[in-house]
């Protein structure tokens, strides 16, 4: 234990580091800060993930209500569909930037939650909708509601954990993500067989259940979310293990809450860090959402698939996604030490291989199958480009939650017109052009990275 952490009254840091710390990062520290981080994943990093997982699901859900009766019943025949999740994004946008500053003035433990409570009543609301003008106000209103979680909840990751730790954290909570997107598929299965109970059609149903794993998951959150170590109470944890917090944010030269300033919105929006963090989060998912592997399944001609097929292989997309995200956080954190760009670098340069060789088209299917799953890892890259932007902005938390923000909000912005210019319906599934483009961005993150990772040394090194 070090002489400042004697002077401040808490016990950070063990006698050596051991093999342990590659299993786990907690089990070779000291048991007060093990038994600390044991009590911080139980709250902020299970309800997080658990938060994530139910937004996923609602946010799924819809394609698989719409292929399960709601186009039907709502006469969605045309473009409706499209409108519907492009109304949500229209929300997600609006709202991430003004919820990740508001979450660095009001608590945590009570922004979040709420949330969560006002998505759930929104979703509940989905299984009364009458038309479609209901839907679109609906959808909206739930991205304004969800917009805030995922930046939110990186933000507060940055708040509590140490460099060691960041990473695995993130990278769970995205798993959770990817997992829901797995469970939604097989969950829409067997809502089906309550189609006609209550007078209500299976994919109403398929809403309530939605609402109805998220409610309990919100009142939870209530009472076990944490706040920040600047402003957390003793509801979670003890006086001495939010000392023990704020110490650890000391020792990672993490700084509290400050005023904002106009000199301080003129430092961040004049900074490195929000042009170019940004810019790589746009080029590295750029491709997200898009349904290229089923369209593939669809189109195939020999053999065949059946609908059931076209459904079942793409997910084992997603469980690339959670599978690449904690084997990408451990080698970060324990291999390389906390060095996030070299695992970035090596996640750019396979989406280079990946998209390159789907733009080519005329390659051996086995490799093409490979490919399409392949494509799947650059979601597990997330929570590392997260935690470095957490890093990057540690001496100042108000620019940590704008960057954090901006750099969700701008995949948004891409997402709403860029499948519209270069993954177009008609192209599928060659999808020449969206290839080509997804080329191009995994080459410009083989330049973003060296670039980012020289102007971080430049700002360590003053």
């Amino acid at each position: 234990m070090t002489r400042d952490s004697e002077s401040a009254g808490v016990d950070v840091g063990s006698k050596g580091k051991t093999w342990k710390r590659h299993v786990w990062d907690s089990l070779d520290k000291s048991p007060k800060e093990r038994r600390f981080l044991l009590k911080l994943d139980l709250t902020l990093l299970t309800f997080g993930c658990l938060g994530f997982f139910s937004k996923f699901l609602n946010q799924t859900n819809l394609t698989n209500a719409f292929v399960s009766g709601m186009k039907e019943d709502l006469d969605m025949f045309g473009n409706e569909l499209n409108y519907a999740m492009t109304a949500f994004t229209v929300g997600y946008i609006v709202g991430e930037i003004p919820s990740n500053i508001l979450l660095t003035r009001i608590r945590p433990s009570i922004y979040i939650p709420a949330l969560q409570v006002i998505w759930t009543v929104l979703t509940f609301c989905l299984a009364a909708v009458k038309n479609n003008t209901q839907l679109y106000a609906v959808r909206f209103l739930i991205g304004l509601a969800e917009a805030g979680y995922y930046p939110g909840l990186q933000y507060m990751i940055g708040s509590w954990y140490r460099k060691d730790e960041m990473a695995k954290r993130a990278c769970i909570l995205n798993a959770s993500g990817s997992i829901a997107m797995l469970f939604s598929g097989f969950l829409m299965a067997a809502v089906t067989s309550l189609g006609g109970r209550g007078g209500l059609p299976g994919w109403k149903w398929l809403f309530i259940i939605d609402g109805v794993i998220s409610f309990p998951i919100a009142i939870g959150s209530f009472f076990f979310l944490p706040d920040l170590p600047q402003n957390a109470k003793t509801r979670v944890f003890s006086e001495e293990e939010i000392a023990l917090a704020k110490h650890r944010m000391v020792l990672e030269d993490r700084k509290p809450r400050a005023p904002f300033t106009v000199a301080k919105v003129k430092m961040v929006v004049s900074s490195w860090h929000i042009w170019l963090l940004s810019l790589y989060y746009i080029f590295i998912s750029g491709t997200s959402g898009t349904p290229i592997f089923p369209q593939f399944l669809k189109y195939h001609e020999n053999p065949k698939f059946t609908v059931q097929q076209i459904n079942l292989y793409p997910s084992g997309v997603f469980a690339v996604q959670a599978f690449s995200a904690v084997v990408y956080a451990w080698i970060s954190d324990t291999v390389l030490k906390g060095r996030r760009w070299p695992i970035l670098l090596f996640g750019a340069v396979l989406n280079l291989i990946t998209w390159a060789s789907l733009a080519a088209w005329y390659i051996p299917d086995g490799w093409k199958w490979t490919c399409y799953y392949l494509a799947g890892q650059h979601v597990g890259l997330s929570g590392i480009v997260f935690t470095w932007a957490n890093e990057i902005c540690t001496d100042d938390t108000e620019e940590r939650a704008i960057v954090l923000a901006t750099m969700n909000t701008m995949v948004g912005v891409v997402a709403t017109w860029l499948p519209l210019i270069v993954w177009q319906q008609i192209e599928a599934p060659r999808y020449r052009k969206g290839f080509i483009t997804a080329s191009c961005m995994g080459a410009v993150c083989l330049i973003l990275i060296p670039l980012m990772k020289v102007l971080q040394d430049k700002e360590t090194i003053k």
